[in-house]
């Protein structure tokens, strides 16, 4: 294995970003050396999603193209690795072998091995799910050219067999990582010049790590990173709103490095659609969360995921999704429509049956809705002094920088003698629905 390369492409939420560079540590150990250049790789993996039906084509797709380069590489190892591979890996191989390795989430560690079995048999596998997996010794190797910002997996897995989700089944179950090893890692970013960490749970609220006889929840973790990295920027996601407790949020206002921003799913706005979701809150239960959050930390950005047509939603069902954003006032949403996925609950139990249009429709007035409710949050921080992380230089002006703000909002403004890594004040000056647009204070 000596003196080759890797590449890998990854698909789907930052969990898959964060594995990604696990699976990048394990095989620079066997003397694979990472490559942004696909054509000088000799292994090619795509780290994959199965969230949505969408995502999955795309790795198909992306497949049929990537063979094309074993007519000038016929040594080539291509491998699919993640959540697509737990789920799909019989369709991986016998669909005329688009992939010569599949690797589930937790059969990283496996892959050095599997490499050596596909170079002798093209075919190589592994998708045993682990109870105990966290890659925790494991120190990732950190892909691309951001320096600024990481993300630390706290733990992994999710125990919450939401009907619609394919996560519980890809991922496993929930288990914690050691909390020391997390702060060890946090130590290393910090060293290496890392100004801002997120940490990652598919269900951040219901981290418990146990040792002898004594357990760390959520709430104690993140005040413990807080207390010891004054000078990083701490972000968390995702959290659940049955879990999602007043002493976190209590946590966040003792700590001004912890980011003002909270992302909490709701998914529907209708009590009987989060009952058949089984999301296990109620609407008012979601509302009085949010209450209380904005009553402990009124600066807080809160933003969502909402899914519109899952099965036999009504009118009136997706009336109250609407009339729910209106009361919230999410700063920002990412809006999709139900696509049922094999091996749920909703597919073997529920029907999927909202018409295509129905559910185009809803989630263009959903998208229209809250683009409409983006903008007046963000036109509400005009003339308000925000630090903020520069993180590069805008796409479109080389004289201007961008970077995020606490609330985890992108923030542009004339670069002056500000430079990558730096904390800036900044006074917003104008606004999109997207972007807050402003000017260095010195």
């Amino acid at each position: 294995m000596n003196k080759r390369s890797v590449y890998i492409e990854t698909y789907g939420c930052q969990m898959n970003v964060n594995d990604s560079e696990v699976v990048a540590a394990i095989l620079n150990d066997v003397g694979f050396a990472y490559t942004e250049d696909i054509t000088q790789a000799h292994l090619i993996l795509l780290n994959t999603c199965s969230i949505r039906e969408h995502a999955e084509n795309r790795v198909f797709q992306r497949l049929h193209e990537i063979k094309k380069l074993r007519s000038e590489n016929p040594a080539l190892l291509i491998g699919v690795i993640g959540c697509m591979a737990e789920r799909l890996r019989d369709q991986l191989f016998d669909n005329d072998l688009l992939a010569d390795i599949v690797a589930g989430p937790d059969s990283y560690r496996n892959l050095p091995e599997l490499v050596t079995i596909a170079q002798n048999s093209k075919k190589a596998i592994n998708t045993h799910l682990s109870e105990t997996e966290t890659y925790a010794d494991i120190s990732p190797y950190r892909v691309g050219n951001n320096r600024i910002s990481s993300f630390v997996s706290i733990m992994r897995g999710c125990n919450n067999f939401c009907s619609y989700c394919i996560v519980p089944y890809t991922r496993g179950r929930e288990r914690s990582r050691d909390a020391e090893s997390i702060i060890q890692e946090i130590e290393t970013l910090q060293q290496t010049g890392y100004k801002e960490v997120t940490l990652l749970g598919q269900n951040v609220n219901s981290y418990a790590f146990t040792q002898g006889k004594n357990t760390t929840n959520f709430a104690q973790l993140l005040e413990k990173i807080a207390q010891k990295f004054p000078h990083i920027r701490i972000r968390f996601t995702t959290s659940h709103p049955k879990d999602m407790g007043e002493d976190v949020v209590h946590v966040m206002a003792r700590h001004a490095n912890i980011g003002r921003w909270i992302h909490l799913p709701v998914q529907s706005g209708s009590t009987s659609v989060l009952s058949r979701m089984n999301r296990k809150y109620t609407r008012e239960e979601y509302l009085q969360k949010i209450a209380k959050l904005r009553e402990i930390l009124p600066e807080v950005s809160i933003t969502s995921d909402i899914l519109c047509g899952f099965s036999n939603e009504s009118e009136e069902e997706h009336a109250d999704t609407l009339s729910l954003m209106r009361e919230v006032g999410y700063d920002l949403a990412y809006m999709f429509k139900y696509s049922e996925r094999p091996g749920t609950l909703a597919s073997q139990k529920m029907p999927d049956n909202v018409p295509e249009e129905v559910k185009i429709r809803r989630l263009n007035e959903i998208i229209t809705l809250q683009n409409s409710i983006s903008k007046t949050q963000n036109a509400a921080d005009i003339g308000k002094i925000f630090e903020v992380l520069v993180e590069g230089r805008s796409k479109k002006d080389e004289n201007e920088l961008k970077g995020r703000n606490s609330q985890n909002k992108t923030v542009i403004f004339p670069k002056g003698n500000a430079k990558v890594g730096d904390f800036v004040n900044v006074r917003i000056t104008a606004s999109t629905s997207a972007t807050l647009i402003g000017e260095l204070v010195e």
